[in-house]
C-alpha cells in the first residue's frame, strides 16, 4: 500500500532509524565484549561471583546511560556517567585482564559524549590501561597485545567521530527541510494573499467601471425620460405629448441596450455598427431633435484609428458631457470638434450656456479629492486611466468647453463586431 506520509518527513524518519540503528550495533557489541571477557575470565579461574558482580554492575550502569541518554542531552551529565563507567571497567580488568575487551566500547563512547580534546586524552589513559594490563597479570606482552589495540582505539574513535558528523549533518537536513517546509508554507499563504488581493483590486474596478458607464449611459436616459414625462404633462398639445412619448420610448429601449451591454462588459451600443464620428453625429441629432439645441459637428475625416478603449472613453465623455448641457445648461447652441492633433486625439465640447465656476471645481473636482460633480470627475478619471486628460474653461454666463484629450498610442486594436460567419 504506499505511503501516505508527507515526502519531506520520509527522509527524517529514515534517517531517525539509521541513527537508531547504529546505537543498537553499539550495544550489542558491548554485551557481546562483555560475555567474551566474563566467559575468558571465568575460564582463567576466576571466582564465578566476582565475574557476574563485575559483569552485572558494568551491564547495568551502561544500561542506565542508554536510558538516560534517551531522555536528555546533557553532555555533562554524560560525561561523568562514562568516567564513572570506566573505573568499573578499570576494577574489572584489576580483576582480570580478560576485561580488556570492553575497551573497545569505551573507546567508542569517548568520541560520542565528549569533546574532541577530552575524547583523545580518555581514549589515551584506557589504550595505557590496555597496554599495561598483561604486563601486571603475566609480567609478559607481545606485539598482538600492542598493535590490536592501538589498531582497535583509533578505528573506534574514528567512528564515533564520524557518527558525530552523521548526526550534525542529519539536524541541519532535519533544520533545513524544516526552514524549506515553513517557506513554502509562507509562500502558499503570499499567494492566496495576492490572489485574494488580486481579486479585491478587480472588483474596485469592476465597480468602477459600472459605476461610470450607468452614469453616462442608463442615469442619462433616465434624466432624459424624466425631461420628456414632465414636458408632456405640461402641454396640452397632443401632437407635443405624442412626440414626447415616441422620443421617451426611443429613451428607454437605448437605456435597456446599454444596461445589457453594460451587464456583458461589452461595448457601447452606439459603436456596434459605426466609427466614433457616426455615433457623435447621431448623439448630437437626438440632442437636438429633443431639446431644440443648435448641434454641430466638425469630425476629421483622416482620424486614424483610435481602438476601442479610446473610443468608448471619448463616447462616454461626449454622452455625461451632452447630458450636462440637457440638463443645466440652458444653452442654445452646442458645438462639438473631433480632431486629429498629431499624436493624440481630442475631443472638445463648446456650450453657450449659463456655465459654471470651472477655477472652484478645478480645485475641489481635482485627482484624488471628493469635490467636483461626479460626472466631471468620472470623465477626467477614465481619460487618466488611458494616459489622457480633461480641460474645462466655464465662468458664470459665459458657456462651458470641454477638451478631452487621449494619446493616439494607448488606442487598442477595434474590435470586431459581427463577421461573415
Amino acid at each position: 500500500m504506499p505511503s501516505t506520509e508527507p515526502s519531506h518527513r520520509q527522509p527524517a524518519r529514515r534517517w531517525a532509524s539509521l541513527v537508531g540503528s547504529i546505537r543498537i550495533g553499539q550495544a550489542v557489541i558491548t554485551v557481546v565484549l562483555l560475555v567474551i571477557g566474563a566467559l575468558r575470565a571465568a575460564a582463567d579461574g576466576i571466582p564465578l561471583p566476582w565475574v557476574l558482580a563485575l559483569s552485572l554492575v558494568f551491564l547495568g550502569w551502561y544500561s542506565g546511560g542508554l536510558l538516560l541518554s534517551g531522555r536528555t542531552a546533557d553532555r555533562r551529565l554524560a560525561t561523568w556517567w562514562l568516567l564513572g563507567l570506566t573505573l568499573i571497567w578499570l576494577g574489572a580488568v584489576a580483576v582480570s585482564p580478560e576485561f580488556v575487551w570492553l575497551a573497545f566500547p569505551l573507546w567508542l563512547l569517548a568520541g560520542f559524549v565528549m569533546r574532541m580534546r577530552w575524547a583523545l586524552l580518555l581514549s589515551a589513559a584506557v589504550l595505557a590501561v590496555v597496554l599495561a594490563a598483561p604486563l601486571l597479570h603475566t609480567g609478559t606482552t607481545s606485539y598482538a597485545n600492542v598493535i590490536g589495540p592501538v589498531v582497535g582505539g583509533v578505528f573506534a574513535v574514528g567512528i564515533s567521530r564520524g557518527y558525530l558528523e552523521l548526526v550534525r549533518d542529519g539536524r541541519e537536513r532535519r533544520r533545513l527541510i524544516a526552514s524549506l517546509v515553513a517557506t513554502q508554507e509562507e509562500m502558499a499563504a503570499l499567494q492566496d494573499e495576492l490572489a485574494r488581493t488580486q481579486r479585491e483590486s478587480g472588483a474596485s474596478a469592476e465597480r468602477t467601471r459600472v459605476s461610470r458607464d450607468i452614469h453616462d449611459t442608463v442615469a442619462q436616459s433616465v434624466s432624459s425620460i424624466g425631461m420628456l414625462a414632465r414636458s408632456a404633462l405640461e402641454t396640452d398639445d397632443q401632437a407635443q405629448s405624442t412626440r414626447a412619448l415616441t422620443q421617451i420610448g426611443a429613451l428607454a429601449a437605448e437605456g435597456l441596450a446599454d444596461a445589457r451591454r453594460i451587464v456583458d462588459a461589452l461595448m457601447p451600443a452606439e459603436l456596434e455598427s459605426s466609427a466614433l464620428g457616426d455615433a457623435l453625429a447621431r448623439m448630437l441629432e437626438r440632442l437636438a431633435e429633443e431639446t431644440g439645441i443648435t448641434a454641430t459637428l466638425h469630425a476629421d475625416d483622416d482620424l486614424p484609428s483610435l481602438g476601442l478603449d479610446v473610443e468608448v472613453a471619448l463616447l462616454r465623455t461626449a454622452q455625461s458631457a451632452l447630458a450636462n448641457v440637457r440638463s443645466h445648461a440652458a444653452a442654445t447652441r452646442v458645438v462639438v470638434t473631433l480632431a486629429d492633433a498629431g499624436d493624440a486625439v481630442r475631443l472638445d465640447i463648446v456650450d453657450d450656456g449659463v456655465g459654471f465656476d470651472a477655477t472652484r471645481w478645478d480645485a475641489q473636482g481635482g485627482p484624488g479629492s471628493t469635490g467636483g460633480g461626479y460626472g466631471l470627475r468620472s470623465m477626467r478619471a477614465r481619460l487618466r486611466e488611458l494616459g489622457g486628460g480633461l480641460d474645462v474653461e466655464s465662468a458664470q454666463g459665459d458657456g462651458t468647453a470641454l477638451s478631452a484629450h487621449v494619446p493616439l498610442r494607448g488606442a487598442a486594436p477595434r474590435r470586431q463586431v459581427g463577421g461573415d460567419g
